[in-house]
């Protein structure tokens, strides 16, 4: 089981260097998984294909699924089955046989899609026309070619051109506006502050159901605003303290293998009076700058040593991660050396285990305490050598 969840994470933190792995798909041939820098893909995939770059452009035709994630992404080649991409920017030129689906800031839809349109955005702009459902949830989000299937819109300002088969159900906190000669063969619903902006040429056939809607919102609404406002900080936490442990861990490599060392090769006493010296120096530090804050003259001194203690706290949370990380590695992969996906995986773990009640917190004070006593140790020696192979470390 244990090998089963090292595979599951090691396969989430693909690396970023550029590589190209082939396995059985269900499309009828091999999967390509391609990852890159900036990716330009000009060969055909014979199943499913999965990009990963910050920059994605793919050429050739795939005939199974296509799933991209990056910074950009450009799809401008058929795909035969579903597309699922997720990016900053988003640009599907050439035609889906299957569903669509995005996620991203900004979205563009210039290819034909056979299947479902699900996308999720600041700016959603459709020009293609779409033959089975539609559901957008955009800030502002344009309908130029209508859809052969039911609309489903949630945004700010929509807008909406072309011929629509069926029902249109539009919920916009600004305003709703239809194209002339628009078509719309169904019963058009929406709920805005406002009336919508309706030309005398648009035709609407099953007639118009208008709510008037107030948008500020109830305490049960402010509730959910502020859970989805913590789910994304805590995504933005555990996302920016990957980027630093892999860092570290690829910068200093010497460094984190030291802190490695101190916690296989100690005594078990040996690893204890490091904890006790990482909880001494960081219950004791604040103590000292109120202290020296309370004077004139320390005023500045204790600022400079708050940076510091600041500094110290984050490196041993750091390295907490990278000191996981490198167990998973010696266990499963028989590897002592620490690379930047070590202290990736095992600040993703450290951040996972953290999220448990209680046992979680306590395993994560446990490493940090130890990291930072560690660490206190290793700048001693630095500062002030024994050995000549100390200052290597750095």
């Amino acid at each position: 089981m244990q090998k089963i969840l090292f595979t599951l994470l090691v396969t989430l933190l693909i690396p970023a260097s550029a590589f190209a792995a082939r396995l059985p798909a269900q499309a009828g041939g091999p999967a390509t998984f391609s990852a890159g820098r900036s990716l330009v893909v000009a060969s055909s995939s014979p199943g499913n294909a999965y990009l990963a770059g910050i920059s994605v452009v793919s050429t050739a035709p795939v005939l199974g699924d296509l799933s991209a994630i990056g910074g950009s992404i450009v799809a401008a080649a058929p795909v035969a089955g579903d597309e699922l991409l997720a990016a900053g920017s988003i640009s599907s030129r050439a035609p889906v046989a299957g569903d669509l689906r995005a996620a991203g800031w900004s979205i563009t839809i210039n290819g034909p899609v056979s299947g479902d349109l699900v996308a999720f955005g600041f700016s959603v702009n459709n020009s293609s026309r779409t033959q089975g459902s539609v559901f957008i949830v955009a800030a502002n989000t344009t309908l130029s070619n209508g859809a052969s299937g039911p609309v489903t819109l949630y945004g700010n300002n929509i807008s909406l051109a072309g011929d629509f088969a069926g029902n249109v159900k539009v919920v916009a906190t600004g305003h709703l506006y239809l194209a002339a000669g628009t078509v719309i063969h169904g019963k058009l619903f929406y709920e805005a502050p406002e009336e919508a902006t309706i030309p005398a040429s648009a035709t609407i056939e099953g007639g118009i159901e208008y709510t008037n809607a107030s948008y500020l919102p109830d305490a049960g609404t402010s509730r959910i605003l502020a859970l989805v406002s913590i789910g994304f900080f805590l995504f933005a936490r555990i996302l920016g303290a990957l980027i630093l442990a892999g860092l570290l861990a690829g910068l200093f490599p010497r460094l984190a293998e030291a802190v490695v060392e101190r916690a296989y090769a100690e005594r078990p006493s040996s690893i204890l009076l490091t904890m006790l010296l990482g909880f001494g120096i960081l219950v004791a530090t604040p103590v000292f700058i109120i202290l020296l804050a309370l004077t004139f003259v320390g005023i500045g001194l204790a600022l400079l040593l708050f940076i510091v203690y600041a500094l110290l706290a984050l490196l041993a949370l750091l390295y907490a991660g990278i000191l996981l990380g490198s167990q998973f590695a010696r266990r499963f992969r028989k590897r002592e050396t620490v690379l930047w996906r070590d202290g990736m995986l095992g600040m993703l773990a450290l951040s996972l285990v953290a999220l448990l009640p209680y046992i979680g917190v306590f395993v994560v004070l446990i490493l940090t305490l130890f990291s930072a006593g560690a660490l206190l140790l290793i700048f001693f020696h630095f500062a002030f050598p024994h050995e000549d192979h100390t200052p290597e470390l750095l």
